[in-house]
């Protein structure tokens, strides 16, 4: 399976380098100068890193090859990726292992499919995509994914009401009285 650690962003400064969107919990190993990168698109490389820092908390990085703002420019949007294996970590899973897993609640009620996952800067999102093609971002957090149950080919929600769409039936809306 593929894993993707970064993608390119726009071009920093003249001479090549390129600002990352991390997807890794180790930029340090991945992103080592000398690692060779496959790319998504796989014709963009594959990519070697020739240098490596850190500037006000952004990655920047040029490749081999890649020596001025032009070719730089022309890898935005680039993903880097990585073989890996199926993840052993207990809590802690790839998105293309959540992919396609059923999405139940509590009670067995069939809510979904799980499409991937979403990095936001709080926590995970499950992308789930709900029987009447409604695309809903649920918080991968304990209290709203209670189980994750791989081998299975599930997850169970405890959604808070009012977070999917088809809560919007279930739901009583009070209206003021009229006077």
């Amino acid at each position: 399976m593929q894993l993707t650690v970064a993608r390119v962003g726009k071009a920093h400064g003249l001479r090549g380098e390129v600002a990352l969107d991390l997807r890794t919990d180790d930029p340090e190993a991945r992103l080592a100068v000398g690692a060779e990168l496959p790319t998504e698109p796989a014709d963009a490389g594959p990519l070697v890193v020739a240098s490596v820092r850190v500037h006000q908390g952004r990655w920047l990085v040029r490749f081999e090859g890649v020596g001025d703002r032009t070719a730089a420019e022309a890898l935005r949007g680039t993903q880097l990726v990585v073989e890996v294996e199926e993840s052993d970590e207990e809590d802690a899973w790839y998105s293309h292992e959540l992919a396609g897993l059923r999405a139940e609640s509590t009670d067995g009620t069939e809510l979904g499919r799980v499409e991937g996952l979403e990095e936001a800067p709080a926590h995970d999102l499950l992308v789930l995509r709900e029987p009447d093609g409604t695309r809903t971002l649920v918080p991968f957090v304990r209290a709203i994914v209670p189980v994750v149950d791989v081998p299975g080919g599930r997850v169970v929600l405890d959604p808070p009401g009012g977070l999917l769409a088809s809560d919007a039936d279930r739901l009583d809306v009070a209206t003021p009285e009229e006077g």
